[in-house]
């Protein structure tokens, strides 16, 4: 018998701009459902109302109730509605709301009143959960430090990939090997400083594909005009349906990863970084401390740039496209295993197993 067999968990928030097909929360709600818990999706109308909503529907047998990635609105209801029915209430925010909008867009400085408003808003919405999910040890951190959630209430799931989609596939080699960028060029992504990177590069002849829309992307085909290089040859693609990325990720070589500046950025893990590795592709990223000081130390699959540096950029392709390092790059091999190793979605079954299980305890 499975683990949740005939128990359900309560999906709550609205649906916005990030709604059950956002991959984090799909893969998520797969891993439930493949140990036998019921996922029952729940999109109030109002968030600020949702449990009176709620108990107009009443739900029986839930066993958890999960607010998904980017949902603070979301939590406090629920937690309401959990005080009242006696269920933990599990909070996946992925993100902090001061962090994006404080370090990332800098809309206005922490120590400023608007600054303060926020986190202590936030501060309040934590702790109204029983248990906090974070994306990385990083956020783990960060989610105990600042916003004074408690770190053993606190489980790392990496966001992972959809194994059903992203898998190693065998297709015919590159004429020439192609370093794959795609994104919705963010500046939290870098995607300008692979676009310098090109001034810098001096190796072996290479394709670099952009992939993608987003505000970076006309800079980064002016940077690339501006920039352009004999040795290497830039083609800008725009966004394919998601289902045919996993094949467009395993005809390149290569995939780029982020590389923007900020305490953010030292943060996260994107999910292209776990599709490419997913997919059996040896990724470039920017070093930073979200990733297991195992992969830090050893080129597992991942390879590593400094953020911000174009000329780090260019040496790192450099190296991975050079005729010695070339059948490395190239091989499946090791970036699947590290991928299987460390994000995969039965680590992401087991992690959630045991968090139920000590609810119940």
């Amino acid at each position: 018998m499975l683990q949740g067999e005939g128990k359900k968990i309560l999906w709550w928030g609205r649906l916005g701009n990030y709604g059950p097909d956002y991959p984090r929360n799909r893969t998520v709600i797969d891993c439930f459902e493949a140990t036998g818990y019921k996922v029952v999706p729940f999109q109030p109308a109002i968030s600020v109302l949702a449990d009176l909503e709620a108990a107009l529907k009443n739900f029986q047998d839930v066993v958890a109730v999960w607010v998904p990635c980017f949902r603070q609105r979301d939590v406090a209801a629920a937690a309401r509605w959990c005080r009242r029915n006696d269920v933990p209430l599990i909070f996946d925010p992925l993100i902090s709301a001061f962090d994006k909008r404080v370090n990332e867009r800098r809309k206005y400085p922490a120590d400023s009143w608007r600054g303060k408003r926020l986190l202590a808003w936030e501060r309040k919405i934590f702790a109204q959960a029983d248990h906090v999910i974070a994306d990385t040890q990083c956020h783990s951190e960060y989610f105990s430090e600042l916003l004074g959630f408690p770190a053993a209430q606190i489980s790392v799931i990496p966001v992972s990939a959809e194994e059903a989609l992203f898998y190693p596939r065998n297709l015919p080699p590159n004429p020439q090997p192609e370093a794959l960028f795609f994104g919705t060029f963010i500046g939290l992504q870098g995607a300008q400083f692979i676009a310098q990177s090109l001034q810098h590069y001096n190796g072996s002849p290479f394709q670099l594909t952009f992939l993608g829309q987003g505000p970076d992307r006309v800079r980064c085909e002016e940077i690339c005009k501006q920039c352009k290089n004999p040795l290497i040859t830039v083609s800008f693609e725009d966004w394919i349906p998601f289902d045919k990325l996993p094949e467009r990720i395993c005809r390149a070589d290569l995939c780029l990863g982020v590389f923007g500046i900020g305490e953010k950025a030292a943060r996260v893990i994107p999910n292209k970084v776990y599709q490419g590795l997913a997919c059996g592709k040896t990724v470039l990223t920017m070093r930073g401390d979200a990733y297991p000081s195992s992969l830090q130390k050893h080129s597992l699959g991942i390879a590593w740039a400094e953020p911000g540096s174009p000329e780090s950029i260019a040496a790192a392709i450099a190296d991975l496209f050079s005729p010695e390092k070339l059948a490395n790059t190239q091989s499946q091999t090791v970036p699947h295993e590290t991928y299987m190793k460390h994000f995969s979605n039965d680590s992401i079954r087991q992690t959630l197993g045991q968090l139920l299980g000590s609810f119940r305890a």
